[in-house]
C-alpha cells in the first residue's frame, strides 16, 4: 500500500532526493520548460536559462508556478540569489531583476544569477502583501515561514518549503532579497543587514540607509544568514509600483556587489554616488487621536529629537495634535495615507542606540 501510494504521489510532495540535481517535468508552458527542483551547476554554462518552477497545487488542482531565471556564466564563480515578490503588492525588484539579467552577458560571467522574479504567485495574483491561495483573504505572510516544510499538510508552510528546499537554498553563496514597503506607506532605498558582510554588501549597493539589525524569524535574508549565507534585505521605495530612478539605483548596486564577488571584472559597474546612513534602532512616531495627518518632513530628512514632524488635523482643518520627533536621526519611513486612526504609525525615524563598529573582514 505504502508503494501504491508513494508511486501516484505528485513530485511536489516528495522529498528531494540526497542528490542534488535540476529535475524537469516534462511539461512546458508557452515554450518555457517546468522544472521540480533546480541545481544551478547541472546547466550549460554561457547561457541564459529561463523555467517555471511548479510550487504546488491550487484548489482546482492546476499549478501555482513562479518564474526562474538562471544566468550561467562562461566561467565558474560565485552563486548570487535574487529574489523578488515575496510580497504580492512590492513590484520593484521584479524589474529590477528584469533589468539587471536584460544587461549581464553570460560569456562575461563568471559565476551564476539564480533570480526568481516572483515569489508570492497567489499574492501577486491578488494584489495582496500575504500568500492569498483561495478566497482572495490575506493568508500567511511567505517571508516569516521561511524555511518552511516541503511536506507540510498547511498550505503556506508547504509552499514555502518547497521554495526553499528546491530552489532557493541549494543555489545560494550570497542572497539579496528584494522588496519595498506595504500599501500605503513608503520607504527610502534601505538595508537591512544582520551580519558584518552583509552591512557591507549593503553599503556596496549605496542604498540611502543601513539598518543594523537581528533578523526577523522566518524571513529569507534571516533564514539564508543562519544557514552560513551573507543575505540582505533591500528594500526600494513604495509598493505597486515600477519606480525607474531606485530600480536603476538598485541594478547599478547588485552589479557593485557581483564586481566585489569577481563574477564582473573590475570597472564593470559604476561608482558608489550615496553615503548611506546607518543606524540600529527604529523610533515610532504615532498618533494618539485619529484625524488627518500632514507631514513636515520628507524621507531621508535629518530630524533632532522634539522637532515637529507631522500635525494631525480634525475634519474642520483644525490641529489637535503636533507630533514630535522622539530621537534624532533620519526619516526611515512615513505613511502615505493621511487618513490615522488613533495609535496610527505617522513615521519612523532610524537612529543609532549602540556604538557603530566597523566590519570585520571576511565576515
Amino acid at each position: 500500500m505504502l508503494a501504491l501510494a508513494a508511486a501516484i504521489m505528485p513530485a511536489f510532495f516528495c522529498v528531494a532526493p540526497a542528490a542534488a540535481q535540476t529535475v524537469q517535468t516534462g511539461d512546458r508552458i508557452d515554450g518555457t520548460a517546468v522544472i521540480d527542483q533546480l541545481d544551478a551547476s547541472d546547466l550549460a554554462p554561457g547561457k541564459v536559462h529561463r523555467f517555471w518552477f511548479r510550487v504546488s497545487d491550487n484548489a482546482i488542482g492546476q499549478g501555482w508556478y513562479v518564474p526562474v531565471i538562471v544566468v550561467r556564466g562562461a566561467q565558474p564563480g560565485h552563486r548570487l540569489l535574487l529574489t523578488a515578490g515575496i510580497h504580492g503588492d512590492e513590484l520593484n525588484g521584479i524589474d529590477v531583476i528584469h533589468r539587471l539579467v536584460g544587461k549581464i552577458d553570460p560569456a562575461r560571467l563568471s559565476g551564476t544569477i539564480i533570480a526568481v522574479p516572483g515569489l508570492n504567485t497567489p499574492g501577486l495574483l491578488h494584489h495582496t502583501r500575504a500568500f492569498t491561495p483561495g478566497d482572495g483573504v490575506d493568508g500567511a505572510n511567505l517571508n516569516r515561514l521561511m524555511p518552511g516544510d516541503p511536506i507540510s499538510s498547511d498550505r503556506a508552510s508547504l509552499y514555502a518549503g518547497r521554495l526553499w528546499s528546491q530552489v532557493l537554498r541549494p543555489n545560494a553563496d550570497t542572497a539579496i532579497d528584494l522588496h519595498t514597503q506595504s500599501r500605503g506607506t513608503a520607504y527610502p532605498m534601505y538595508v537591512f543587514a544582520g551580519s558584518d558582510r552583509a552591512r557591507a554588501i549593503g553599503e556596496l549597493i549605496g542604498p540611502d540607509m543601513i539598518k543594523i539589525d537581528p533578523g526577523v524569524a522566518g524571513s529569507v535574508e534571516t533564514e539564508m544568514l543562519k544557514s552560513g549565507v551573507p543575505a540582505i534585505t533591500l528594500e526600494l521605495e513604495r509598493p505597486e509600483m515600477f519606480d525607474r530612478v531606485v530600480i536603476a539605483r538598485a541594478v547599478d548596486g547588485i552589479e557593485r556587489v557581483m564586481v566585489d564577488l569577481k563574477m564582473l571584472p573590475l570597472g564593470s559597474a559604476p561608482a558608489r554616488t550615496v553615503k548611506p546612513y546607518i543606524g540600529d534602532t527604529l523610533a515610532r512616531v504615532a498618533t494618539s487621536r485619529g484625524g488627518y495627518a500632514t507631514l513636515l518632513v520628507d524621507l531621508g530628512d535629518a530630524v533632532t529629537k522634539g522637532q515637529p514632524v507631522a500635525t494631525l488635523a480634525d475634519p474642520f482643518g483644525r490641529i489637535i495634535e503636533t507630533l514630535a520627533a522622539p530621537e534624532s536621526g533620519r526619516v526611515n519611513s512615513i505613511a502615505t495615507d493621511p487618513l490615522r486612526d488613533p495609535g496610527d504609525t505617522v513615521m519612523r525615524i532610524l537612529y543609532t542606540a549602540a556604538p557603530q563598529q566597523q566590519p570585520a573582514p571576511g565576515k
